[in-house]
């Protein structure tokens, strides 16, 4: 049975407001581009701190981009309340899982650990630091699963004690929202994931469209 994760998002926002609670959220950001309409769409509703936890990203550089441009949005979207924490750069951590799953398409088993990967470490500093919620963006990307994002934050919940706050921003034209605010903002618009994998992947098809 498919589960509208919206709807579920859309419940928890009206409930909080009847009790007038703006409750914690951590919420993991991959760029700038997927978190301005998340950020957009749910300021109003939550005290929002973004963790910037993407060991995947390669190479440093391109990562310090990221991180940069997300940071200008901040400011340029005058949400200046909003503080971003970031964990050291350690590309190790992704490529330590990576292992062997090298070849692996897009979407594959190496996604989903990653999608993992970033998923643990924002519920374990969710709890740690007391949220009354953690999420990521990535939903908002037509390119990602969102049925397993949930799965993966429901069983983190469990594990972790802190709730999950089920969602999948590309609802409501949330991924259209994002790349209207993308060119408003002339934000760097990546043409791949992150990984060294998913860059590769990119090329050749550049390369294939170049033909």
């Amino acid at each position: 049975m498919k589960i509208n994760y919206q709807k579920m998002l859309d419940e928890i926002i009206e409930k909080n407001e009847k009790q007038n609670i703006k409750p914690a959220l951590l919420l993991h950001a991959c760029c700038a581009p997927c978190s301005s309409a998340v950020l957009e769409y749910l300021y109003e509703h939550f005290n929002i701190t973004l963790f910037f936890y993407n060991p995947n990203i390669s190479p440093e550089s391109e990562f310090t981009y990221r991180l940069e441009e997300l940071k200008r949005l901040i400011i340029e979207m005058n949400f200046n309340d909003i503080e971003i924490v970031v964990p050291d750069y350690d590309n190790n951590e992704f490529e330590a899982l990576a292992k062997g799953l090298e070849d692996l398409p897009e979407g594959d088993k190496r996604c989903k650990k990653c999608y993992r990967l970033r998923l643990m470490k924002t519920a374990e500093y969710a709890k740690e630091n007391g949220f009354d919620y953690f999420t990521t963006t990535l939903s908002v990307s037509p390119y990602k699963n969102a049925q397993l994002l949930n799965e993966i934050g429901g069983d983190l919940e469990k594990e972790y004690g802190t709730p999950y706050l089920y969602s999948d921003f590309k609802k409501k034209e949330g991924y259209k929202r994002s790349c209207e605010l993308s060119r408003k903002y002339n934000l760097y618009r990546q043409n791949y994931c992150g990984c060294v994998y998913s860059k590769q992947i990119s090329e050749k098809a550049e390369e294939k469209n170049n033909d």
